[in-house]
């Protein structure tokens, strides 16, 4: 009887528990400063930190290997970085909780694009974006907040997408490019 009193307290107690520390968290909604810590670039080995990169648009994407549409999008992006630039745009690809032999995969698959890429192995900079579906994008605006949330890819929603960056750029970024 104590057995089954002790037992029932320990399933009431973790209960308690988990409804207090509450579901993970929220994904930052368009108008927000998101998380500013995104964890250690692959390349540098240094942290990467949102605030470091104010005044340029900044797309942090979440995928993982086993992803088709990440793998997909991935190109694009990497696309996207080479035409506009690292002066005005930067794209963060954090790969999520998967081992460093699947991570350094798929950096040998796209080692063409110049994106600025972190393993996330842990999963700490995905859980404080609430990312629960992949492929999970934040456009950040140049000012720090979030211009856009996108879950999932199609090139159908490529024409879209492009319109909201070149909305985001400066002018002077635009004009550079359109005398290209």
């Amino acid at each position: 009887m104590v057995e089954k009193i002790s037992w029932t307290a320990a399933l009431w107690a973790s209960l308690v528990a988990s409804a207090l520390a509450g579901p993970s968290a929220i994904q930052p909604k368009v108008g927000e400063i998101p998380p500013s810590d995104l964890g250690k670039s692959h390349e540098s080995g240094l942290p990467i930190d949102l605030a470091q990169y104010r005044g340029k648009v900044v797309i942090v994407t979440f995928w993982a290997s086993w992803c088709g549409p990440c793998r997909k999008e991935l190109p694009v992006l990497g696309h996207f970085q080479k035409v506009i630039g690292h002066d005005a745009l930067e794209v963060i690809a954090i790969n999520l909780k998967e081992p460093r032999r699947d991570f350094l995969g798929v950096l040998r698959a796209n080692r063409d694009f110049n994106l600025n890429y972190v393993h996330d192995a842990k999963g700490v900079t995905s859980d404080q974006y609430g990312v629960q579906a992949l492929p999970n994008m934040f456009v950040i605006d140049r000012e720090g907040k979030v211009a856009h949330v996108h879950r999932g890819y199609s090139e159908r929603m490529l024409p879209a997408f492009i319109e909201e960056i070149m909305a985001l750029l400066p002018a002077e970024v635009l004009s550079r490019r359109a005398g290209s």
